[in-house]
């Protein structure tokens, strides 16, 4: 018998009794939903948790910290052993050298005082290059980078709920849900560097001979931009303040002269050293999966070094098991289905056991007869898989709008779709429930492979 025959000859004994067809059918549909679903919502989950981190910085970026006088075994360095260990354009060359290291920026960071009539933000001053700020991944709202070397400020989005009102001796933001009316681009705004002293003098403060603490100076420092999101969108650069680091090191230099430069290390004797040290480094890598690599081997030259991959490979864990739970409620249902397949299969040998004598008398290979009963479990699978695929996909739809519409995915604190189908699954769930339609089918189509020809052709 040829193929094409046992195909058209199945499919038409399949829908000579549509009801009972139709309800196992729906049978294999209710379980490929449940696992496509279900399967989607663990990959959905996991796509959104990495997509809510990808927020917060880099997956890929370790980033270091300036090292401190004391090792951790609480034994204090001497100034060499200090100044060795800074985070320096030497050290720099020797990670960039690195394996799977794409690329090393430098950070400078210092505290600064931004004023606006009787209003200040007590905020970092975080110097980069405008290549670190492109590639990292800064996005912009208004403006552009800084130009290189140029002194020239990037607001975080964030900034302005940090603004406290001398007046009232409040932060209006926080307090009352009010936001100062401030325009980063166009108002003129001061910066003074020295934070602690200007602290001091408008706390009325003297000094050590017991004269008053004078304010420092105040510059005015032109806005380059301000970071791209809302008042209330976090990401990694809300909260603070940007410019070109080389600018910032220039105009460190040039306010604190030979003075101590706050936030940078000192000698044992309290003196600055010469060169002005980065506070931190972001070290990119080229895959998160030798994020982990890299960040031992810093650690092993003695630094602190932190990313993203520490913590997320916790949750992933965690996830990967919640997907695998989901996948398997839903299994439970395509193997219910298949009992279903069973019976109807078995049902079917009953009712055409006459049909299946005349078939071997005449001379029908056995082969075919048990192909036949196959090829009608598959088409149930297959029938039944590609709607629920169908149905699958309309739900996942359904359900990624309902939330995003509803604001429900930013309460949860995540980002994306809770419910992502990737494009091998459709054809992959098609395929299992097609496969598990002809397992479930095998063991009827081996009675009608044992019947007796003559018994068949007797049976009422």
């Amino acid at each position: 018998m040829k193929l094409s025959d046992m195909l058209l000859m199945s499919l038409g004994s399949l829908f000579k009794r549509k009801a009972r067809t139709i309800l196992t059918i729906l049978g294999v549909i209710v379980g490929t939903v449940s696992i496509v679903v279900m399967i989607s919502l663990g990959i959905g989950m996991k796509a959104a948790m990495l997509e809510t981190f990808e927020s917060y910085g880099g997956l890929t970026t370790i980033d270091v910290e300036m090292p401190s006088r004391y090792s951790d075994n609480g034994t204090e360095k001497n100034d060499k052993e200090l100044e060795k260990m800074m985070l320096s354009d030497d050290l720099i060359k020797q990670f960039e050298q690195m394996e799977h290291v794409t690329a090393v920026y430098p950070e400078l960071r210092t505290n600064v005082v931004y004023i606006y009539g009787r209003y200040t933000i007590d905020e970092a001053l975080i110097g980069m290059s405008p290549e670190a700020m492109e590639q990292m991944g800064m996005e912009l709202k208004v403006g552009d980078y800084p130009e290189s070397g140029e002194l020239s400020v990037i607001y975080g989005n964030m900034v302005q709920a940090d603004i406290y009102d001398n007046k009232r001796n409040r932060f209006p933001y926080y307090d009352s849900g009010e936001l100062v009316d401030i325009d980063f681009m166009e108002d003129r705004i001061y910066v003074v560097f020295d934070s602690d002293t200007y602290g001091k003098a408008q706390a009325g403060l003297n000094d050590e001979n017991g004269n008053p603490i004078k304010s420092p100076k105040k510059y005015v420092i032109p806005t380059a931009g301000v970071v791209a999101g809302g008042i209330d969108d976090y990401n990694s650069y809300a909260f603070y303040t940007y410019c070109d680091i080389d600018a910032l090191k220039a105009e460190l230099k040039k306010i604190y002269k030979n003075k101590t430069i706050p936030g940078q290390p000192t000698k044992k004797n309290g003196k600055p050293f010469k060169d002005i040290f980065y506070t931190g480094l972001k070290v990119d890598v080229d895959k998160m999966d030798n994020v982990e690599g890299v960040q031992a081997q810093i650690r092993e030259m003695g630094y602190e070094a932190y990313s993203q991959a520490e913590w997320i490979a916790s949750d992933m864990q965690v996830l990967t098991i919640i997907e695998a739970v989901l996948g398997g409620i839903g299994a439970i249902s395509l193997f219910v289905a298949a009992i279903g397949i069973t019976n109807t299969m078995m049902m079917s040998i009953y009712e055409r056991t006459k049909e299946i004598g005349i078939m071997k008398v005449i001379g029908c290979k056995i082969s075919d007869i048990q192909a036949l009963f196959l090829i009608e479990a598959g088409y149930i699978g297959f029938i039944g898989g590609t709607i629920g695929v169908l149905i699958s996909y309309a739900f996942s739809i359904g359900v990624n709008w309902l939330l995003t519409s509803t604001g429900a995915m930013g309460e949860m604190g995540m980002a994306g779709s809770i419910s992502k189908i990737p494009f091998w699954l459709g054809p992959v769930a098609i395929i299992f429930a097609t496969l598990i339609a002809m397992i479930a089918g095998f063991f009827p189509s081996l009675r009608a492979m044992r019947l007796s020809p003559l018994a068949a052709i007797r049976a009422e």
